[in-house]
C-alpha cells in the first residue's frame, strides 16, 4: 500500500503533502472588552496572526458601557457583552468576522447588578450571566436573529464569607457551562461555594440544583473562575483572595477535592487579587493571572493521568492588573490584558515546557479587560 501511494504521488503532485498539511487556522479575530471610564469607549477588534504573534487594529464601536465581559456565539455571528454597571444590562451585536464590524442589535436587563461574566451554549439557545454586585445567575434566551430576549430564569446566592470587605454578602463571578452541557456552574466570591446546577433547554426553569448543589472551598478564599482539563475529568478552580488553584475529579456534576496549589512565592508578603485560568488547547499546561502587587503569570504542568498539577514558573505580566487573558487557538501564543497599564502583552509559548518567551509586542487601549479570539475570514 505504501509503494502505491508513493507512485500515486508521483503522479500526483503533492498528494503526500496535502494528506499532511495542518489545516488549521493561522488567523483570527481578537475581540477586546473594556472598562469604559478611561480612554476606550467601547469594544475593539484586532486581527491577530498566528505565525508570527503580530496583531492589526480592525475595527470598533464606541457608546458600549463597561463591556468587561464577551462571549461570542459558536457560528461566529454575534458577540454578547456584560454592560457592567448599577443597572446590569447585556448587549447584543452581530460580528462581521473580515472586517471586524460590530453592529448593536438590542439590550435587555440581567436583573442583577454589576454583571461580569456570560456564557452562551452551543446550540445559541440560553445566555448565562454572572451578576457580581446582584448576587446572582441570570437566564437569558437568544433569538434567532441573535437578539437576547427577556431574562428567563434567576436565582439568587445567599450568606455571606468570613472577609467582611469582599464577603459581606453573595458575590456570584462565573456561569460556565460543562463539557457535555449538561450542567452550569457558577462561583460566588462571597459564600466560598462552587455551586452546580443541571441544564435542560426549553424549560420553563432550565437550571435546577444538582445533587449535591455545590462544594465549598477554604474560608475567605473567593471563587473566581473555573476551567477543565482536556480529558474532562478534572475541574480547576482559581480564588481570588486565595490566590491558589484548587483541583477537583469532575464525573457528571459531582466534584472531589484532589489539590490545592498556591499562585505565590515563598515569602511573598503583598496584596493580591488572582483572577483568570486557562487550560492550554493541547492539554498539558494550566496558567493563571495573579494581580495586586504580584502582578504575574503562573504557569503548571497537568499529568495526563491524573490533572495534578506541578509548577513550572512564574512570568511577569509586564503591565499592572492582569484581569485576564487567553491563550490563541494554536495554543503557540497568551495575550495578557493589564487592566491598570492599559496594554495587551504577546507572550509566545514553548510547547514542550509550557514556559513563556516575552514577544515584545503589545498594543495599547484603554482598561483591557476581556479578550476572545474568533474565526477570521
Amino acid at each position: 500500500m505504501k509503494n502505491l501511494l508513493f507512485a500515486a504521488s508521483l503522479l500526483i503532485p503533492g498528494l503526500l503533502f496535502a494528506q499532511k498539511k495542518d489545516m488549521t487556522p493561522k488567523t483570527f479575530d481578537l475581540v477586546v472588552g473594556t472598562y469604559t471610564s478611561g480612554s476606550s469607549k467601547g469594544i475593539s477588534v484586532y486581527r491577530f496572526y498566528a505565525e508570527t504573534g503580530k496583531t492589526a487594529y480592525l475595527n470598533k464601536i464606541d457608546d458600549v458601557s463597561n463591556p468587561s465581559y464577551l462571549c461570542i456565539s459558536s457560528n461566529n455571528k454575534f458577540v454578547y457583552a456584560v454592560n457592567e454597571g448599577t443597572a446590569g444590562e447585556i448587549s447584543a451585536f452581530s460580528f462581521d468576522a473580515k472586517s471586524g464590524a460590530l453592529t448593536f442589535i438590542n439590550k435587555v436587563s440581567t436583573l442583577g447588578a454589576d454583571p461580569c461574566y456570560l456564557s452562551i451554549d452551543k446550540a445559541q439557545k440560553s445566555l448565562f450571566v454572572a451578576n457580581y454586585s446582584g448576587g446572582s445567575i441570570c437566564v437569558l434566551p437568544i433569538n434567532k436573529d441573535g437578539s437576547i430576549a427577556p431574562a428567563l430564569q434567576t436565582i439568587h446566592d445567599n450568606g455571606h464569607g468570613p472577609n467582611k470587605e469582599r464577603q459581606e454578602k453573595a458575590h456570584v463571578h462565573t456561569a460556565v457551562l460543562s463539557p457535555d452541557e449538561k450542567y452550569v456552574f457558577y462561583t460566588d466570591l462571597g459564600t466560598d461555594k462552587l455551586n452546580v446546577t443541571r441544564y435542560k433547554p426549553g424549560k420553563p426553569n432550565p437550571l435546577t440544583p444538582a445533587n449535591p448543589a455545590f462544594v465549598n472551598v477554604a474560608p475567605g478564599a473567593g471563587p473566581r473562575h473555573i476551567d477543565f482539563s482536556l480529558d474532562k475529568k478534572t475541574l480547576y478552580l482559581i480564588t481570588e483572595m486565595g490566590s491558589s488553584v484548587i483541583a477537583f475529579d469532575y464525573n457528571d456534576g459531582k466534584l472531589k477535592q484532589k489539590q490545592s496549589v498556591s499562585l505565590l512565592p515563598d515569602g511573598f508578603t503583598g496584596t493580591t487579587g488572582a483572577a483568570d485560568m486557562h487550560v492550554s488547547p493541547d492539554g498539558r499546561f494550566l496558567y493563571a493571572s495573579n494581580r495586586g502587587d504580584a502582578n504575574d503569570i503562573s504557569v503548571f504542568a497537568v499529568a495526563p493521568e491524573t490533572g495534578m498539577l506541578t509548577f513550572v514558573e512564574r512570568q511577569p505580566s509586564q503591565g499592572l492588573g492582569p484581569r485576564n487573558f487567553a491563550i490563541d487557538p494554536t495554543g503557540s501564543y497568551l495575550l495578557v490584558a493589564n487592566q491598570r497599564s492599559d496594554n495587551v502583552v504577546t507572550y509566545r509559548i514553548n510547547k514542550e515546557t509550557g514556559k513563556l518567551i516575552d514577544t515584545h509586542y503589545r498594543f495599547e487601549i484603554g482598561n483591557p479587560v476581556c479578550l476572545k479570539f474568533a474565526p477570521a475570514k
